[in-house]
């Protein structure tokens, strides 16, 4: 039994080698940068999220950089993200590939005189660990309904317009029948008047015959 739990032991030690969290406050000065590898498994999903310690003026805004290890034919490597003149941020991507991938920080405004420090706290996940963090979840999630709301939008705006020409049609509907009513009734009242005409003429013609034949 306690060989068992020796070995589960060193098994979970090891998944936990292999798929880091690393927290980490650090400073960069002005005019430097300041880089930090993390070595990523082959299709493990890898999240980070940085930020300046009290923030209080524009010069202490930082610009944020990560790459790729792979380099393609032009010789250019592979830009994961990047951030300019930022207060805080995240960044997530999955490797494509195992390799040491590169976070760099440095100073948007790197001239000062006399030099500047700032403090950034920066944490770093990948493997397991980075399936945890809230704001991934938060950002998909946000994503997921931004697309839906629009989805739903297009739907709201094809049924308003459904609703719109189906109106147009009753009222032209409404109309048709309101000409065809009009018309209806006229020629029923030309039809009894020609009928009413018929019939008088049928009876002065009839009374004009037998005053001729003397039989009235």
């Amino acid at each position: 039994m306690e060989g068992v739990m020796g070995v589960l032991v060193f098994a979970l030690l090891n998944l936990l080698a292999l798929h880091r969290a690393d927290a980490l406050r650090f400073e960069i000065e002005s005019g430097r940068t300041k880089c930090i590898t993390e070595e990523i498994k082959k299709n493990s999903m890898s999240v980070g999220k940085y930020s300046v310690v009290g923030l209080t003026s524009e010069d202490q805004r930082i610009t944020v950089r990560v790459t790729s290890p792979y380099v393609n034919r032009a010789g250019y490597v592979g830009h994961l993200h990047y951030a300019e003149e930022v207060e805080s941020g995240n960044f997530a991507f999955t490797a494509m590939q195992q390799g040491d991938f590169l976070a760099c920080f440095w100073l948007s405004k790197p001239y000062h005189n006399p030099p500047i420090r700032v403090t950034i706290d920066f944490e770093w996940k990948s493997g397991v660990s980075s399936r945890d963090w809230k704001f991934v979840a938060k950002e998909r999630n946000i994503i997921a309904m931004e697309k839906e709301l629009m989805n739903m939008g297009d739907m709201v705006k094809s049924i308003h317009e459904e609703m719109v020409y189906l109106r147009e049609r009753e009222q032209e509907m409404q109309d048709l029948n309101r000409k065809i009513n009009t018309r209806m009734a006229r020629l029923s009242f030309l039809s009894l008047a020609i009928i009413a005409s018929v019939v008088m003429l049928q009876l002065w013609y009839l009374k004009t015959f037998f005053e001729k034949t003397k039989i009235l």
